[in-house]
This record gives structure tokens, sequence and C-alpha cells, in this order.
């Protein structure tokens, strides 16, 4: 169905890629103008992608927060993500309103799943804990429910 790699046109390239999975807009762009497409060339790519109904912003947040909240990532990271990957906030939002997500126990499940339910008194290690939630995208309410001691 497609040519060879190499002498794929720019739409070509463009729906092999959204067959392999979804792309953001910005995201797509950049992937073809690394290939060595012009600016007009990818343009029309993305134009007729987004037409057909191919390539989708909105699917796109969607499926990066599902993905990210199965890895155990907060709310910040997956905005920090996706607005690197420069999806638009109303669509971020959207996709994090749909996925109706209790933060809480996703940030205590997360510490649970990487320290296996041992509790520490050492502050060292406490901080450890609260960076690595941090990192993770959790904001500090959440951390400290999800390293409380209240069973």
């Amino acid at each position: 169905m497609y040519s060879s790699p190499n002498k794929m046109s720019c739409k070509e390239r463009a729906l092999y890629l959204l067959t392999r999975r979804d792309h953001g807009e910005f995201e797509l762009w950049q992937k073809l103008l690394l290939k060595g497409f012009e600016e007009e060339e990818v343009q029309q790519a993305v134009i007729y992608c987004k037409e057909q109904g191919y390539l989708d912003d909105q699917r796109f947040a969607r499926s990066q927060v599902r993905q990210h909240i199965a890895k155990g990532h907060g709310e910040r990271r997956i905005r920090q993500e996706l607005q690197q990957k420069r999806v638009e906030n109303n669509a971020v939002n959207s996709a994090l309103e749909q996925e109706e997500v209790d933060w809480f126990e996703l940030a205590k499940q997360t510490a649970e799943k990487k320290f296996k339910y041992v509790m520490t008194q050492d502050q060292k290690e406490y901080a450890k804990r609260v960076r690595f939630l941090q990192y993770r995208g959790f904001n500090f309410d959440q951390i400290n429910y999800a390293l409380s001691s209240d069973e």
C-alpha cells in the first residue's frame, strides 16, 4: 500500500505515522519536518489528516492522559508533558475531566507500589518519597495523603 519509507510523500508519511499511534498536531509537524519535507507540504498533509479525522488533538490528549494515569503520574506531570507537546489547554482540561480519576488514591497506589507498604520513621527516606511523588506530578495534599500512616 505504501511506497518504500524513503520515497513516501509527505501525506503518506503522515498517514503511516498515524496508523502506528495517535500523534498531536505539533508532534506530527515536527516528525514530518525532521524527515525533510517542506513546511507547505507538511501543512497540506496535516490539514488533510485533520479533515479526514485521522489527526485529533482532543483524542490524542485523552490517550496521553490514560497512559500517564496508568503509569501512576499525577495531574501536574500530565499537564506538563502535554504542554511540551503543545496540546491546547482546552483539550488537556477536557481529557482530564473525562477520566474522573481520584488523584489522592492514585498517589497512594503509586507510593504503595514503589515502597511496598513499608512505613518509614527516617526523615531522609520520607523526603525521598516526597520527592518521588512530586516528580510523578502530585501536589502536597495528595502526597501527604499517600504517605500518611492512617490505614
